[in-house]
């Protein structure tokens, strides 16, 4: 089952303490419409400009949820990559994310235990430098080892 894992998915072996990946995406328009499709969030603050325009925001914003899924894709494509298991994740949103904005995802581990495969993986995404989103994932990682 494992054996079909990319060269790029990251073992329990050798996940070191420290070990960090990212990743940076525009969020586009399309990107926000196509979020609202498939979560069925269609909350006008983030489809609707001119109703966006007098909340606390002052413009459309992206979904949260949609800028906390560039920590999963980072998680999910690169550490530890594919085959490895979500089985918690604490998020805190701090600043909004607009159409156009860069998002920079990054993800660190920060606590690891080989024996249940089990890491821990501070994560954030920020837009120029400023954090939006902070929080901790937890999750299985794959292993070399059969189960």
């Amino acid at each position: 089952m494992l054996d079909n894992l990319p060269r790029g998915t990251i073992f329990i072996e050798d996940i070191e303490m420290g070990m960090s990946r990212h990743l940076r995406k525009v969020v586009t328009d399309a990107d926000i419409e196509k979020f609202a499709e498939v979560s069925t969030d269609h909350n006008p603050v983030h489809l609707d400009e001119e109703y966006a325009q007098d909340t606390m925001f002052g413009g459309r914003i992206a979904h949260g949820m949609l800028t906390a899924g560039l920590i999963s894709a980072v998680i999910g494509e690169q550490l530890p990559g594919h085959g490895t298991i979500y089985t918690g994740q604490s998020l805190k949103f701090l600043a909004p994310v607009r159409p156009g904005d860069s998002v920079y995802a990054e993800v660190k581990v920060i606590d690891i235990d080989i024996t249940k495969r089990r890491v821990k993986l501070d994560c954030h995404c920020a837009v120029n430098d400023k954090k939006v989103v902070v929080g901790e994932a937890t999750v299985l990682a794959p292993s070399r080892k059969l189960d």
